[in-house]
């Protein structure tokens, strides 16, 4: 009897201390629980470009601003003031040896960034990639248009313009990834649904307004019966703009560029430029740095872009484009 007594005290005792830590100790805080995802603004994100003056990364540090201010973090902006391989190594050395929180970086080269990128994933700095990839790297995540369907409506774009039969030229930066995606998508498709449109010229337009006009006039006289040039970025486009209208073959020549600054935005209102593609150019910089802070904070496991199978964030995210005429230019202008 002594003994069902003391089985009986112990069930109870073991009952209210269940009660105790269920319904009166006080839980330890879990701090997202309290304050949700907020950092410190002593944590700092970089944002690393090239061209660093370009009007085109003014959304994409828009977007990675708009996140720091959601988040309670402090961003910096770097870059490579030109359009250089080398300076844009150093701009990332540089930004290594601060250990910052994380890096945002658009490769100017898929292969040579690689060994400086993987540097500071093998230091524990978080990395991600938006906009121009570096798919060898061991960056976590990329986020960007998806160039090669970029490319591919551009052709589509192209031939409805021409009415589906013409020549065609491309000016290009033939080192840069993204731009690689976009050529290609362009060319395939005309080849495999437009054989009447001929490819003539795939061009290096430097990233320069100034060269990409030279290189413009250079086509036009190479190909007197050229119908059409696509330019894959913004500084291109504008360059074969001037060009065109500078040779007073306005509406004769069909263009079609890249991305939404003002000068092409002019050029496309204008109607010197037929069409331009707006990428998501501020969805890449929000993002960017909501995955940087969830790496650095340990929120998710990391994976790096090689590692396809249960990757805890997209390894890579398409953040859209849609394509901008004289019908809809007022709109991207506000933007």
């Amino acid at each position: 009897m002594k003994k069902l007594l003391l089985v009986y005290v112990a069930l109870i005792g073991l009952f209210m201390l269940y009660v105790y830590h269920a319904h009166f100790k006080e839980p330890v805080a879990n701090p997202w629980d309290t304050r949700g995802l907020q950092g410190d603004l002593n944590e700092t994100y970089m944002m690393i470009t090239f061209q660093s003056g370009m009007d085109y990364w003014k959304r994409c540090l828009k977007g990675f601003e708009d996140a720091a201010q959601a988040l309670n973090v402090t961003v910096e902006y770097r870059g490579a003031a030109q359009y250089d391989i080398q300076e844009q190594i150093t701009v990332l050395e540089q930004a290594i040896a601060k250990n910052p929180a994380g890096i945002a970086i658009s490769a100017i080269d898929p292969v040579a960034l690689t060994d400086t990128i993987n540097k500071a994933v093998d230091a524990g700095i978080p990395i991600v990639l938006f906009d121009s990839g570096a798919p060898d790297s061991h960056a976590h995540s990329f986020l960007g248009t998806n160039n090669y369907n970029a490319g591919m409506n551009a052709a589509y774009k192209m031939a409805e313009l021409l009415e589906g039969e013409g020549e065609v030229a491309v000016i290009t930066l033939p080192n840069q990834l993204n731009h690689q995606e976009r050529t290609t998508g362009f060319k395939e498709t005309l080849e495999a649904e437009f054989p009447a449109i001929e490819v003539v010229a795939v061009e290096d337009g430097r990233g320069d307004s100034l060269h990409s006009r030279r290189v413009a006039h250079q086509l036009l006289e190479d190909y007197p019966n050229l119908a059409g040039i696509f330019a894959t970025e913004a500084n291109g486009g504008v360059g074969v703009g001037d060009a065109v209208r500078l040779e007073s073959r306005a509406g004769e020549i069909q263009i079609i560029s890249f991305d939404t600054d003002k000068g092409t935005l002019d050029l496309v209102d204008e109607g010197i430029i037929s069409a331009t593609l707006a990428q998501g150019t501020w969805n890449m910089g929000y993002w960017s740095l909501t995955y940087l802070f969830h790496l650095h904070h340990g929120l998710t496991e990391p994976q790096i872009l090689q590692t396809r199978e249960e990757a805890p964030l997209p390894l890579y995210v398409d953040t859209g484009i849609t394509i901008v005429t004289d019908e809809n230019v007022d709109y991207y202008y506000a933007d």
